[in-house]
Order: C-alpha cells, then sequence, then structure tokens
C-alpha cells in the first residue's frame, strides 16, 4: 500500500482524514504523514499500515496489487512507460 492509494480509497469513500483516523485508530498527524505531508516520506509501521488498510476496507475499499481485476467499479494506476 502506497500513500497515493489511502488518499484515494479515503476519498473514493467519502471519509475525512478525522473519520479515517478514529476508524482506524490513529492520530491525525499519522495520516497526514501517510497521504504525503511535504516534510515527511509518508513512511509508518507495518502496524499502522495495518490499521489503515483494515479500516479503509472496511469503509468498501478493495486494494489492488499490480494486475489484479477489481470485483467493481474503480480506478487504477497505470504502470509508467
Amino acid at each position: 500500500m502506497f500513500k497515493g492509494q489511502v488518499k484515494a480509497g479515503r476519498t473514493l469513500a467519502g471519509l475525512s482524514q478525522a473519520e479515517l483516523c478514529e476508524m482506524a485508530d490513529i492520530p491525525l498527524i499519522t495520516l497526514r504523514r501517510i497521504e504525503g505531508r511535504p516534510d515527511h516520506a509518508g513512511k509508518v509501521s507495518a502496524e499502522v499500515e495495518a490499521k489503515v488498510r483494515k479500516a479503509l476496507e472496511a469503509a468498501g475499499v478493495q486494494f489492488l496489487d499490480a494486475g489484479q481485476v477489481a470485483s467493481g467499479p474503480g480506478v487504477a494506476v497505470k504502470p509508467a512507460g
């Protein structure tokens, strides 16, 4: 899961940063870091990443690996090149 997926997933699920933080039980500053705060690389612990992923999946977001097909309508990032 990379930071662009978190922000896109949150937006598609119609969640504010505060709502996702409450669902994932993480501080707002942590989500801002994940979503690409300019002064931070977006790196967080595996535990925090798992909490965010679980919360977004509970909200209906499906994370896809390269080449995986979605089970419903959605968007995907095309590989560069």
